[in-house]
């Protein structure tokens, strides 16, 4: 199997890889809090997962590689709970910036990050625009469950797609690491978020909430609906879905 993480190659074998005009998979995610039952560490490794899977069925097709997983984001919402990591958006952007820039250094042309975090979204679509304007590059932000909307909404059974701490993410924990998840916490803490929920937080005017006023328990969404079957659909539904893009030519020109 072709190797793709980034930290496993040799600065040669990643040299090489720049001449051969590799996509470099940046995946983004947060650590923050993801109620009683799930490790803070969710979408963090949930991003790098669904990178790696993406990055190795395009493998044969087009050279690849897959930085380490920014770990960190923007999760300010997060904070009254605890345990959780943020960052300010022009430190955010610095990040996102030498890390770019450093593969362009490098002649690395086409940089693609996948975005695990919903609180990042809204930052990376700025990001991708002031960084392809400074670099002169293809620079690409995609969140996983957004291009496999579609798929998502066929295989979860309470909600259309991943919400917080949820049915989609506790899934995929239990495929992933299932010693992760303590699926006896579960009961009673979340439910399929009503329309006073898309009214107030989800719809325009918009207005930023700490994440106290949205769920007592820090869970958006039915995780008892959760399994490990779903999961690994999921999480194989959005590595196809993040294939079909890296392989999409009209991205790069």
């Amino acid at each position: 199997m072709t190797e793709v993480e980034w930290s496993r190659l040799k600065a040669a074998e990643l040299r090489a890889l720049a001449v051969q005009d590799a996509i470099v998979l940046v995946p983004v995610g947060s650590t923050e809090q993801h109620g009683p039952h799930l490790p803070v560490e969710v979408d963090a490794l949930l991003a790098g997962e669904v990178a790696l899977r993406a990055a190795r069925r395009v493998a044969a097709r087009t050279s690849i590689v897959v930085t380490p997983t920014v770990w960190t984001g923007l999760a300010e919402h997060h904070m009254p709970f605890g345990g959780t990591f943020t960052l300010d958006y022009p430190t955010f952007f610095a990040l996102l910036r030498c890390i770019c820039l450093s593969a362009s250094r490098h002649g690395f042309r086409r940089l693609f990050l996948l975005n695990g975090h919903g609180g990042n979204m809204t930052a990376l679509d700025v990001a991708v625009i002031e960084l392809s304007v400074q670099l002169r590059l293809p620079i690409i932000a995609g969140t996983y469950w957004m291009l496999a909307e579609k798929a998502f909404a066929e295989i979860l059974e309470t909600q259309p797609n991943v919400l917080h701490a949820c049915e989609a993410e506790t899934s995929m924990l239990l495929a992933l690491d299932p010693k992760l998840v303590d699926m006896s916490l579960v009961e009673g803490i979340g439910a399929p978020p009503g329309s006073d929920f898309w009214e107030r937080f989800m719809r325009a005017p918009s207005r930023w909430r700490p994440w106290t006023e949205v769920t007592p328990s820090g869970v958006i969404g039915n995780p008892a609906a959760a399994t490990a079957e779903k999961g690994e659909r999921l999480l194989a539904a959005a590595a196809d879905a993040v294939a079909e893009a890296l392989l999409d030519r009209r991205l790069w020109v």
